[in-house]
């Protein structure tokens, strides 16, 4: 611990942390302007070098980093939930590392494509599975995997040209610049995994901007990341709203990344009030700078019908829980619209078993800034169509019935950011003609393009068949889809794009522009399709090949919290003497 605090006192003494004063705004910028070209220029051996660096820095702070995540949070000291800030912290970032250091080691010739298994979807377009891509990928996320899906054009033949295209060149033509990282205050790695971003894939030096919320997490982010504030290729600054709006018109600042509203983006693009409304008409930006974001939307969790069991709908009850009280709810593709098929029998018993679990799953408060206006907001619009499902201590979920007339207002439109569930129900004479419905309606009637769930019995699956399926998928406008799987894991993932499905303006920016993580460096990509095993370990093995036990970001998980930690030392120093304690508390859970 002694290390830990010397470590963060030297970061503070460094500036790393920044004061919130202009000066040293100016200053901080001055520093990294004077160090862009440089990095810019610097080749994979440096990057790969820093990455090491790294991940030995992050490994001393690790288990602070989740204490005051935690305790941000709201979360009891020794609680499982802990192992959420575990996974979506450190292991995250420890995994960006690694994935990022992987690629460029095999730079020369692009020889990372040689690992990605291709296939041509129905529509002609190219698909590259990017996980499982190792044995050690095998074995802790067996039977999960991963695809991207790459834009019309985009073909086995032409690939090397959009992979990596910023690498492309001699090292002396890049002249990078310095980017304004706006970062988000709900999940710990994203600002740091934006920064990555931006360093590893765009050449760019970055001031990270922390969101207030998270403005403790300061100091030991700053001894994570001393490597690149040591070399002057980061700064960390506090503030608040009106600092960030210094900082998105400095003259120093040549880019910038957001994660977090649609609002913020604009008032950043456009202007505030009356004048914002008046310069996004006439398409009048008040800052030129290219802005790239990812801004969350209204993300649908589709159940198709199908022969579903007891155990199915006990195990999916936990599943359709965790999405919505994964963080509490404060997640960007957090489910906040359950789409069920009507006279499906299986449904009123999903309802039942979803609203056990959430009652008592997930304890916590409703932690993050204005969530209980925003769920009476709600609540209020709805009407009649609203309820509440108590919690116990938590705060209750506001649930809304989409099928209720005015119901919609404030739930399809925007994002709740909260813990809100709403439901709606579609007529189903078959599953395949559900599904089709289900997409239609989720791509005509929700706000924005981040990511969504398809909960399908692998009977279904087999009835519909892949290239089908795949025919359905292409209709689903997400940049990321979950089959049976949630579409946290893609954020998880530094190997797929994260970010909206692409096509969005300025104008009308919904979940965003551009993607980030994308460790392969895949230029003009389309969405992520993850799939993941049916049922858990040992029932899977009906369906096929996994040892996944009851996954460990689950909120139901009971050794989630050891499972973390576990899991965060298994990356930093791989060994087969490790994996028992892994799998005995993955099985424990």
């Amino acid at each position: 611990m002694r290390k830990v605090e010397a470590s963060w006192r030297q970061a503070v003494a460094e500036g790393a942390t920044g004061t919130a004063t202009r000066a040293g705004y100016d200053l901080a910028l001055a520093e990294l302007a004077s160090q862009g070209r440089a990095w810019a220029q610097s080749g994979a051996g440096e990057r790969i070098a820093v990455l090491g660096e790294l991940r030995d820095a992050l490994m001393p702070v690790a288990a602070e980093w989740v204490n005051i995540a935690s305790r941000l949070k709201g979360i009891a000291p020794g609680s499982q939930l802990e192992g959420e800030e575990w996974l979506s912290g450190p292991y995250a970032f420890m995994s960006a590392c690694d994935a990022y250091a992987e690629t460029l080691r095999q730079l020369p010739g692009k020889r990372f494509l040689n690992g990605l298994r291709q296939r041509r979807l129905p529509s002609g377009q190219l698909a590259l599975r990017v996980l499982p891509r190792s044995l050690w990928d095998r074995i802790l996320y067996s039977g999960i995997s991963a695809e991207v899906w790459m834009q019309p054009g985009v073909t086995a033949e032409n690939l090397a040209a959009h992979v990596a295209p910023t690498w492309d060149g001699p090292a002396a033509a890049r002249q990078g610049g310095v980017a304004l990282v706006l970062g988000a205050g709900n999940i710990t790695s994203i600002a740091p995994l934006d920064c990555l971003h931006k360093l590893m894939v765009e050449h760019e030096v970055v001031a990270l901007k922390l969101n207030p919320v998270l403005a403790a997490l300061g100091p030991v982010l700053a001894a994570a990341l001393a490597p690149l504030i040591r070399r002057g290729v980061l700064r960390i600054l506090q503030g608040d709203g009106a600092d960030g709006a210094y900082l998105a018109t400095h003259p120093l600042v040549d880019t910038i990344h957001i994660t977090g509203a649609g609002a913020t983006h604009d008032a950043i693009v456009w202007g505030q009030g009356a004048e914002a409304a008046a310069n996004k008409a006439a398409g009048r930006r008040v800052n030129p700078r290219p802005v790239t974001s990812e801004l969350g939307a209204v993300c649908p969790t589709i159940v198709v019908p199908g022969p579903w069991s007891r155990a199915d709908i006990a195990f999916q009850a936990e599943h359709i829980a965790t999405q919505k009280l994964h963080n509490s709810g404060f997640n960007c593709v957090a489910c906040q619209v359950l789409v069920l098929p009507e006279g499906w029998g299986a449904a009123e018993p999903l309802l039942a078993g979803v609203g056990a679990v959430m009652a008592t799953a997930g304890q916590r408060p409703a932690w993050y800034p204005g969530a209980e206006a925003r769920m009476e907001s709600i609540a209020r619009a709805a009407g009649a169509a609203s309820s509440r499902l108590q919690r116990g201590v938590a705060p209750a979920l506001v649930l809304v019935d989409l099928d209720k007339a005015d119901a919609a207002a404030g739930v399809q439109g925007g994002e709740a950011f909260a813990p809100m569930l709403a439901l709606k129900r579609l007529a189903a004479p078959d599953a395949e003609t559900f599904l089709r419905a289900a997409i239609a309606w989720a791509n005509a009637g929700l706000h924005g393009t981040l990511g969504a769930n398809i909960l399908i019995h692998p009977a279904v699956l087999h009835q519909i068949g892949q290239a089908r399926l795949d025919a359905l998928l292409a209709d689903l406008r997400y940049g990321t889809i979950a089959i049976n799987g949630w579409t946290g894991i893609g954020f998880s993932l530094a190997q797929t794009p994260w970010g909206a499905f692409p096509g969005h303006s300025a104008e009308d920016v919904q979940s965003g522009i551009g993607t980030v993580h994308n460790s392969y460096m895949l230029a003009h990509t389309e969405r992520t399709v993850i799939r993941a095993p049916w049922a858990p370990f040992p029932r899977s093995l009906r369906y096929g090949i996994t040892l996944l036990p009851r996954p460990p970001w689950f909120v139901t998980h009971r050794r989630a919290r050891q499972l973390g930690r576990l899991l965060t030392e298994f990356l930093y120093r791989p060994a087969w003497r490790k994996l028992p304690r892994i799998l005995i508390n993955a099985l424990r859970g």
